[in-house]
């Protein structure tokens, strides 16, 4: 039972590294089972739904994986430090990929044309991370509103950040939305606790 639970999961992390290298539609079923070493009727068995089913639930554990990541980042180091690290995480991995690797969960968002439940995922991940964002901040004062418009604005700055990045071969949009996004936070922060 070990091995069925090991080689899902395994295929799972492949298809979610792939995804973020390649990208969903340039990634096929055969890619997946290649790159995580499992047995080529196994894609079949552990996702029956094929594909779409994958590019899903390999979202959505990606983006779990990313959400307590930045849950526990926010507990220990709080917001500015955490967006920090999320932002020189990213940095890292595209210079460690030539610039290939992006976020996790944005293929599934920008190419789940046939895979409407993986779009969904997408966002259900995108609203997670805004909502332990916006939990952190509100927690140091803010309001709820503003906790909610600053983590939208967090997640939608990274996001972007991430694509000119790739898009540049450059991590000059990572360096200056950290520095923007981190001044932000501490200054906001600092505001609502002279209050």
């Amino acid at each position: 039972m070990t091995n069925r639970s090991s080689a899902r999961d395994d295929m799972l992390r492949s298809a979610a590294q792939l995804f973020r290298r390649r990208g969903v539609d340039a990634t096929s079923l055969a890619d997946v089972i290649d790159h995580a070493g499992a047995p080529r009727g196994s894609i079949y068995h552990h996702f029956p739904r094929g594909k779409p089913q994958l590019v899903e639930e390999a979202t959505r554990t990606a983006g779990a994986e990313m959400s307590a990541m930045i849950s526990a980042g926010l507990a220990s180091a709080g917001p500015s430090a955490t967006v920090r690290a999320i932002l020189e995480g990213f940095r890292s991995e595209l210079l460690a990929t030539d610039f290939e690797a992006g976020c996790p969960v944005a293929p599934a968002a920008l190419e789940g044309l046939h895979a409407p439940q993986a779009v969904a995922a997408a966002g259900e991940s995108f609203s997670s991370w805004e909502d332990v964002i916006a939990a952190s901040l509100w927690q140091r004062g803010l309001t709820r509103e503003r906790s909610y418009a600053l983590a939208t604005f967090a997640i939608a700055a990274i996001e972007g950040a991430l694509i000119m990045a790739k898009a540049q071969r450059s991590t000059t949009a990572l360096d200056r939305t950290e520095g923007e996004l981190s001044a932000l936070l501490e200054a906001v922060l600092e505001a609502s606790a002279g209050r």
